[in-house]
């Protein structure tokens, strides 16, 4: 049967996943009440979705940029809330990418009225891809490296980055092949739990940090003067320690990191970094959920007891950016990233700082929605992350526009 109304999604059907779309919905009656609703099905064949409801225009249409919603899932003008608020149907699922060949399909339906969704009037399946044209993705299992790197089209040069992800572990590519589409060459480093990575190992090497660096500067396309380095959590205090360790990294942004050694110690050259102080006895389980609050396990960093675990980022020439939510539940990353910006500052280091009211510890690129608590990967516990829906919407929005002008304005 014809469908009544037209959805459409501007300026593509298809796009990049970190870019914006208009969405819009022409041939309804004027002021006719709809349900607009999200579903995206994710690889695992976990269901997320979203709905809003919306009043059609005196002309019958409806702009997403421009109506506002009523009620749902958000309320307000929110172009990109229908991506953004998306839940899974089944509590506590984190919605990440783990095959960046293919896209994340979102179906858009339109239906009749604020009440039952049981009339559709129109639909459209939108196209959300990780990989740009071009982009090349080569597994990378040379020495002791787990990695896969991504190359842009062209024969550049490119600055050249390598991006960790947290404690979790695994290989996760997606925010690599979205920074390789937009420029970057750059290489997604498994360092636990992955392959023949423990889960814990019992410690890491510089080394293999630095066979990383080597093996991304051999590269024709890379740009011959440093590399940039990010990392999430966990992947945040070693790409400061890559930094202040290792030649030849001009610049590292920290999201939700910490200044010290956290968890594993770092056997570097003739020396080890210690872990700093914790006490998994201070972690407190909510009854009901099993929900695992962590973010008192960590002792004092202000105590001198700790300081040998700390990272001497104001020995290294690197430039720093440092990115952390105010809502982060999962340790107080705040606080340690502005320990580390005095420290920084006051030895007169270049630093940039944002921290965002609001903001959950899982600050990823954009439009991917917001994961409150998830299972964690290598403890298997339950742990809540933090965040409310918009703010954490917004703050990932503006992280991303950062980290890329930070890494083009130093490499």
């Amino acid at each position: 049967a014809a469908m009544a109304a037209r959805v459409s999604v501007l300026p593509s059907r298809r796009c990049l996943f970190d870019e914006p779309v208009q969405i819009r919905v022409a041939g309804l009656r004027p002021l006719q009440a709809v349900t607009l609703r999200a579903s995206l099905l994710d690889e695992s064949g976990e269901l997320f979705q979203a709905h809003a409801l919306y009043r059609a225009g005196s002309g019958g249409e409806l702009d997403l940029g421009r109506s506002p919603a009523l009620g749902g899932s958000y309320l307000g003008v929110e172009p990109m809330g229908l991506l953004w608020a998306l839940q899974s149907k089944t509590p506590h699922k984190r919605l990440a990418k783990r095959n960046v060949l293919t896209p994340f399909c979102v179906d858009l339906e339109v239906y009749e009225g604020h009440g039952d969704m049981s009339h559709l009037l129109g639909k459209c399946t939108h196209e959300r891809w990780f990989l740009g044209e071009g982009v090349k993705r080569i597994s990378v299992r040379e020495g002791r490296l787990r990695a896969t790197l991504f190359l842009p089209p062209g024969p550049g040069p490119f600055p050249g980055l390598i991006d960790l992800y947290g404690s979790g572990g695994g290989l996760i590519e997606y925010r690599a092949s979205l920074l390789a589409s937009r420029g970057f060459v750059t290489l997604a480093l498994a360092y636990m739990s992955f392959e023949d990575i423990p889960a814990m190992p019992e410690f890491l090497e510089l080394s293999y940090f630095e066979e990383a660096v080597n093996f991304l500067r051999m590269q024709q396309q890379v740009k011959d003067m440093g590399i940039g380095v990010l990392g999430l959590s966990k992947g945040g205090d070693l790409a400061l320690s890559m930094a202040t360790f290792l030649p030849g990294i001009k610049a590292a942004v920290s999201i939700s990191g910490s200044c010290f050694n956290s968890f594993i110690p770092l056997k570097g050259d003739g020396f080890t970094l210690p872990v700093h102080p914790y006490d998994l006895g201070r972690m407190k389980i909510s009854d009901e959920s099993g929900l695992v609050d962590f973010s008192d396990v960590l002792d004092d960093h202000t105590d001198p007891a700790t300081w040998n675990c700390r990272i001497p980022v104001e020995k290294s020439l690197a430039k720093f950016l440092f990115l952390s939510g105010l809502d982060d539940m999962n340790w107080k990353s705040d606080l340690y990233c502005q320990d580390a910006v005095q420290r920084l500052q006051q030895h007169g280091r270049e630093v940039e700082f944002y921290s965002y009211s609001g903001a959950g510890h899982l600050l990823e690129p954009p439009y991917l929605p917001l994961c409150k608590v998830s299972i964690h990967r290598v403890l298997g516990m339950l742990v809540h992350w933090g965040g409310q829906w918009r703010e954490h919407a917004r703050a990932q929005e503006d992280a991303w526009c950062r980290i890329q002008a930070f890494f083009w304005r130093h490499l």
